[in-house]
C-alpha cells in the first residue's frame, strides 16, 4: 500500500491520541504538524518524530500537499480549515464537535463535496471495542427483540472552579456543552447500535456555575425501530472504574432474551431472561491509546477506505444526522416538549 502522507492541525491535549495512532498505522506517515503555539507544535513533533512544524495552516498545506489533513482543533476553527483543505483538493478528518452548528456543518459538507474531497468526522466512540462487540451480539439476536438501552455518563471531572482546565479549558466557555461536546458521541453510538432516531425529549441543566453551558441532563430517544434509549449525563458525578475516562460511564441494553451490561472498566456481562446468573463476555481489546484504542481503529478504517476508494463511516454527510438530533435535543429542552428529528 502506498503510504498516505498525513498533516495535522492542532497540538492540544487530545491530539496526542491522534498522533500516537498515526505512528501505529501501516499505510500512513506523519509529514507535518501545525499549531498557532509553536512551542506546542514543536513538542508534539519531537514526541512523535514528525519532521516539520508550522504555525500557519495554509502555509503547511501549500508546502506539504498531504494526502489527508487531520484537524484536531476546537470547533470555531473547523469551517475555515476545511475550506483551506477543500481549495487544495486535500481529504479531511475533522474532530468532533463538528463545526459550531448544524448550519455551519452543512456548509462544510457542501463545500467538501463540491471540491470532490472526502470529509470524515473523527467521532471515535462507535469504534470503541465494547460497542463493536455489543453490535455483533445484537446483530446475532443474542438479546432477542431489543426493547431499550441506557447509558449513564459519569466522568466526575466537572466539579469546582478548575473543572476541565487541566485538559481542555475551552470546555468552560462553551455555550452548548454536555450535548454538543459529549452526548454527541452517544447520539452517534445509539444510531450505530439501534438505528436512526425520530423523536427526542430532553431536560438539561447547569450544575457548576463556573461554566457557560449545561453539564447534566436526561435525553430520551425514540428510534425508528421502536427501541427507546436514554442518555443520562452528569459530568460532576463519577462511576466505579480504574480509569473513569475509559468508558466514561456504564450501559445497560435490555431485550426479550436478556440483558448486556457494560461497566466502567470496559467489561461486558450477559444475563439471560429469567436467570439471576450474570456471565462475563470475553472479547479482544487493547488498553492502548484512548477508549480501547478507538482512535487508531477509526483512523485505520479511514486509511483503508481511502485506499479502497470506498466511503468511510462517519462521512461528513452521514454525520449531519447526528447534528440534526442535537438540534432537536436543545429545542426540546427549551420548549419542554417532544421534538421530531
Amino acid at each position: 500500500m502506498t503510504s498516505l502522507r498525513i498533516a495535522t492541525i492542532g497540538a492540544g491535549y487530545f491530539s496526542q491520541f491522534h498522533h500516537d495512532a498515526w505512528t501505529r498505522i501501516e499505510g500512513a506517515s506523519l509529514a507535518a504538524v501545525c499549531d498557532a503555539d509553536r512551542g506546542k507544535a514543536e513538542a508534539t513533533a519531537e514526541r512523535f518524530a514528525i519532521p516539520r512544524v508550522y504555525t500557519d495552516a495554509a502555509a503547511m498545506l501549500d508546502a506539504e500537499r498531504p494526502d489527508l489533513v487531520d484537524i484536531v482543533s476546537p470547533p470555531p476553527s473547523h469551517l475555515a480549515l476545511i475550506r483551506l483543505a477543500a481549495a487544495r483538493g486535500i481529504n479531511v478528518i475533522c474532530q468532533k464537535p463538528f463545526c459550531q452548528s448544524l448550519a455551519e456543518a452543512q456548509t462544510a459538507v457542501a463545500e467538501a463535496e463540491s471540491a470532490g474531497i472526502q470529509l470524515v468526522v473523527h467521532d471515535n466512540f462507535r469504534f470503541q471495542p465494547w460497542y463493536g462487540e455489543i453490535k455483533r451480539r445484537l446483530d446475532g439476536r443474542a438479546l432477542g427483540d431489543v426493547y431499550q438501552a441506557t447509558f449513564r455518563l459519569r466522568p466526575g471531572d466537572g466539579q469546582g472552579a478548575r473543572a476541565y482546565l487541566d485538559r481542555q479549558p475551552y470546555f468552560q466557555t462553551m455555550q452548548r456543552f454536555l450535548i454538543h461536546e459529549t452526548a454527541i458521541h452517544f447520539i452517534d453510538t445509539f444510531r450505530f447500535l439501534f438505528g436512526d432516531i425520530r423523536n427526542v425529549f430532553a431536560d438539561l441543566r447547569r450544575l457548576n456555575p463556573v461554566i457557560a453551558g449545561e453539564d447534566a441532563g436526561l435525553v430520551l430517544f425514540e428510534h425508528g425501530s421502536g427501541i427507546r434509549s436514554v442518555f443520562d449525563g452528569n459530568r460532576l458525578v463519577d462511576h466505579a472504574a480504574q480509569n473513569r475516562r475509559l468508558t466514561m460511564g456504564e450501559m445497560l441494553v435490555e431485550g426479550s432474551a436478556g440483558v448486556i451490561r457494560l461497566d466502567g472498566d470496559g467489561r461486558l456481562f450477559a444475563r439471560a431472561h429469567g436467570s439471576n446468573a450474570e456471565a462475563e463476555i470475553h472479547y479482544d481489546w487493547s488498553q492502548t491509546g484512548f477508549g480501547g484504542d478507538s482512535v487508531r481503529r477509526l483512523q485505520q478504517h479511514v486509511v483503508e477506505a481511502l485506499a479502497a476508494s470506498r466511503p468511510p463511516a462517519n462521512s461528513g454527510r452521514a454525520y449531519l444526522a447526528n447534528l440534526a438530533v442535537e438540534e432537536a435535543i436543545y429545542a426540546s429542552a427549551q420548549e419542554r416538549a417532544v421534538k421530531a428529528v
